[in-house]
């Protein structure tokens, strides 16, 4: 049996929902700003559409709802009370594709970071920091061959 689609109303409320320049996207830009700027948004060119990419380094940075990721948080654990079918495929959809694009990123040489929103809004900013700093700074940068 396939899932109801949502009401008109819910699609309303779901269609104001941002799909970028979201709260935690910016806030890992700001992170970003004060060692690593440089970086491009929402790259159409870069398998998956990276939420910040640093082309030149090959290095895609996503920033996940826990909810739209289905994360194994609380907020991405929650099951919605109405038409539930509906959402349970639509994360795993959502699932599935973050999954092929990260595989497409690996296989163009590209190192790929998720942040959840969780991290994100509850976790410790100094630690968040140093796992970018880790991710974009000190990555071994790859080396053009003497040959």
């Amino acid at each position: 049996m396939k899932p109801e689609a949502p009401s008109p109303q819910r699609s309303a409320v779901m269609a104001a929902v941002r799909g970028r320049d979201t709260g935690p996207e910016r806030a890992l830009r700001r992170l970003l700003r004060g060692f690593a700027p440089g970086y491009r948004l929402h790259r159409k060119d870069v398998p998956g559409r990276p939420d910040i990419a640093y082309v030149g380094a090959k290095a895609a940075i996503f920033a996940h709802g826990c909810f739209w990721h289905g994360h194994e948080c609380a907020r991405g654990a929650r099951a919605p009370k109405t038409n539930s079918d509906y959402w349970r495929e639509k994360i795993a959809r959502n699932r599935a594709r973050d999954a092929r694009a990260l595989a497409e990123l690996a296989a163009l040489g590209w190192r790929a970071l998720v942040v959840w929103e969780c991290e994100i809004r509850t976790g410790d900013e100094d630690a968040l920091a140093r796992r970018l700093r880790a991710f974009v700074c000190d990555a071994p940068q790859k080396r053009a061959s003497k040959e």
